[in-house]
């Protein structure tokens, strides 16, 4: 399983980005499976007097909402993430908002001083707004997901698929001088 990390501030494209990163992923036949870091403290995806939400009541420590459309389990608890990542089984996992983690992440932005805000040593690419006017930053590749998708994927795929994980600079400037950005 290969998982990555998409930070940025408040409407900085995030979930666009990622948004395009499924589609394309999933485009090439790779299961992919995400996780929404949410700040809200109290954010609940139940909704009081429900029947699932007197199961969680009742002391359940795991609630299985099993609709004919959709499965959804509530555990009344926030688990660690990788916990979280041991449920998934997908070739990739998408994180969405956890700025703190350990992998490789990209940052969306829509200015300078927003990617300046989010830069650490796992990130390899840029994207989010700012890929509207921007191509590279401080060696980084800053690639628009909504024009260009199939190149940050591409990007994704040699980041992870690659025995050098070092690539990611090297495979943009090909790219780049190749006229595919």
């Amino acid at each position: 399983m290969k998982i990555l990390s998409v930070i940025g501030v408040s409407n900085s494209g995030k979930t666009t980005t990622i948004e395009k990163i499924v589609g394309e992923l999933l485009r090439r036949s790779y299961t992919v499976g995400t996780v929404k870091n949410i700040h809200c403290p109290h954010f609940a995806m139940d909704v009081e007097g429900t029947d699932t939400d007197r199961h969680k009541k009742a002391g359940s420590q795991m609630v299985v909402a099993w609709g004919l459309c959709e499965t959804d389990i509530l555990i009344p608890k926030r688990l660690d993430i990788e916990e979280i990542l041991g449920c998934f089984k997908h070739d990739f996992v998408i994180i969405e908002g956890m700025r703190e983690c350990r992998y490789p992440k990209i940052v969306t932005a829509r200015s300078l001083e927003e990617i300046e805000m989010m830069l650490d040593p796992t990130v390899f690419s840029v994207s989010g707004v700012i890929g509207n006017t921007l191509t590279e930053y401080k060696h980084l590749p800053v690639i628009n997901s909504l024009t260009k998708a199939e190149l940050l994927v591409d990007l994704i795929e040699r980041k992870f698929l690659s025995p050098i994980s070092s690539v990611t600079y090297d495979v943009y400037a090909e790219e780049k001088e190749n006229g595919a950005v």
